[in-house]
């Protein structure tokens, strides 16, 4: 059975940075479902929201767009310490070796994105997620005491006297999971953006810590709020491409077919106003005129200016047949990042003694209704550091079983075949989709959570089972939790926008649900009167 002072889910931003730290206090284990950089981390295109010009921003203005695009939900004392925290953060990534972009004066090369006052976005070219993975992951496997599981899954938590004390991992292309202890656990799994038919996530998005927190009695918070990005490259049949929103923020327009912009109407901001609302501007203006896709055009800005701070992005489109400097490209949105999560308090704790959360797993208070471009990175960082200084700062961590508990978990039914279980995937993402993508409305949804409860009976709910058993049963976990605080919620605020009730609540609260609960609650936002 083996042991780790410190085991994280994760191989993530958010997983290497605190392994990093947590690698001078300790053993440290990660455990990775895919290969190492396989993560939504390795495909962020903007950048890290960081104020790094004090001449032309401020850590207050930060604040006040952070807040703005959480519609009232974000827990103030979260965001002035995570935001607070972002030069720090920045900092310590540019120390770690990451190649962030400067001006030919040596300055750094920032730039703006929807929902932000000021230019504030440290980046490497359009492929800023993969500088920082890549150069975080070269890292961690150079410490010693760093030790990188890779294809191992987490099919469930351990609690040992109420402690989260470890993990039961299943090892590549196995079904019985082993005991892996630990003095504390982290997830830093990553988000759901898998429970939709159209994502720009990667395949491992599937919830997977999340639903590990739930089914070990964790409070789970607002996973009703799904940002949906709103542009990915259409092209039916296959995987999406995510066209980042800094486009917007150099120049690039949404158009419809027929050459007409259309955002002006929707918001003053106009392509600079926050995701949720683009989103649903886009969504509105297919719906109207029954359109497949609207168009995003940046064919007016220099062709230079263009390929140098896109150059991924225009090299992945002139690869199939779209040239950005020259013509409109065709786009649709698509589920994005999860704004809620995991409770943790500022030091990432969870209400479980021994489990911490970190990164898009995790519900800080920071992303409120709807996440500011480019705070994830940031959230990943900080809060990574919080931890690691959490742990440092505990001088008596209690030390785990060296030896298995002397009861297993029960052995279940068979599990139903690969073919059978990818149908019932699929049309869970469709049914999510439909009835709980970017506009609901109550019919839909109390429809949907009932699917979702019927599903157990029919898959059943085991930690044994491989891989693909294991995932659908965390996405049909997140799905029902999701539609059923969405139908709590009545009212629409940031990414949650049900026709039904189509005005915003006077008191603005958070969504809680938590396993020993008959449902979930809603719970006042600390610090908002």
């Amino acid at each position: 059975m083996p042991f780790f002072d410190f085991l994280i889910i994760g191989s993530g931003a958010a997983g290497l940075s605190t392994a990093l730290g947590l690698s001078r206090l300790g053993q440290v284990g990660i455990v990775s479902k895919g290969q190492a950089g396989d993560s939504a981390s390795d495909w962020a295109q903007g950048g890290i929201a960081a104020v790094m010009d004090m001449d032309h921003d401020s850590i207050a203005l930060h604040i006040e767009d952070t807040l703005g695009a959480g519609a009232g939900l974000c827990h103030p004392e979260a965001v002035r310490q995570i935001v607070g925290r972002g030069p720090e953060a920045a900092c310590q990534l540019i120390d770690w070796g990451v190649p962030f972009d400067r001006q030919p004066d040596g300055n750094w090369h920032l730039t703006r994105e929807g929902g932000h006052q000021a230019r504030r976005v440290l980046h490497s070219a359009d492929t800023t997620g993969h500088a920082i993975e890549s150069t975080l992951l070269r890292r961690a496997l150079a410490e010693p005491a760093v030790q990188m599981a890779e294809e191992h899954y987490a099919s469930d938590l351990w609690l040992n006297g109420g402690r989260c004390a470890g993990v039961w991992v299943l090892a590549p292309g196995g079904d019985r999971p082993e005991l892996w202890t630990a003095r504390a656990v982290i997830l830093a799994s990553g988000g759901a953006g898998q429970l939709y038919l159209h994502t720009s996530n990667p395949l491992v998005a599937t919830g997977d810590g999340i639903a590990l927190a739930y089914r070990a009695g964790a409070e789970i918070a607002n996973l009703e709020f799904i940002q949906f990005h709103p542009t990915t490259l259409y092209r039916p049949g296959s995987a999406p491409f995510l066209l980042s929103e800094a486009l917007r923020g150099e120049g690039a327009l949404l158009r419809l077919p027929d050459g007409s912009a259309f955002l002006e109407h929707y918001d003053p901001r106009a392509e600079l106003a926050p995701r949720d609302i683009v989103a649903r501007a886009i969504d509105t203006e297919m719906r109207r005129h029954h359109l497949a896709y609207v168009t995003l055009d940046i064919s007016a800005q220099p062709g230079s200016l263009v390929q140098q701070h896109f150059p991924a992005i225009f090299a992945h489109c002139r690869a199939r047949g779209y040239d950005l400097t020259r013509e409109p490209i065709p786009v649709v949105p698509a589920a994005h990042y999860t704004c809620g999560g995991v409770v943790v308090d500022a030091a990432g704790r969870s209400t479980i003694p021994g489990l911490y959360a970190v990164g898009e797993v995790s519900s800080t208070g920071l992303h409120g209704a709807n996440r500011l471009a480019s705070n994830s990175l940031l959230e990943c960082v900080v809060g990574a550091a919080a931890i690691v200084a959490d742990l440092a700062g505990q001088s008596h961590l209690p030390n785990g079983p060296r030896q298995a508990p002397g009861r297993s978990p029960e052995q279940p039914a068979t599990v139903a075949p690969k073919a059978g279980i990818a149908v019932l995937r699929q049309t869970l993402q469709a049914g999510m989709w439909q009835a709980a993508g970017i506009i609901r409305n109550d019919e839909g949804l109390r429809s949907a959570s009932a699917r979702w409860h019927e599903l157990t009976t029919r898959i059943g709910d085991s930690l044994y089972g491989p891989r693909f058993y294991q995932e659908l049963r965390n996405l049909r976990q997140c799905a029902e939790i999701l539609t059923r605080s969405a139908l709590l919620r009545e009212e629409s605020r940031g990414c949650h926008f049900n026709s039904d009730h189509p005005q915003r609540q006077d008191v603005a609260a958070d969504s809680i649900s938590q396993r020993d609960q008959p449902g979930p609650l809603l719970r006042p936002i600390p610090g908002v009167t």
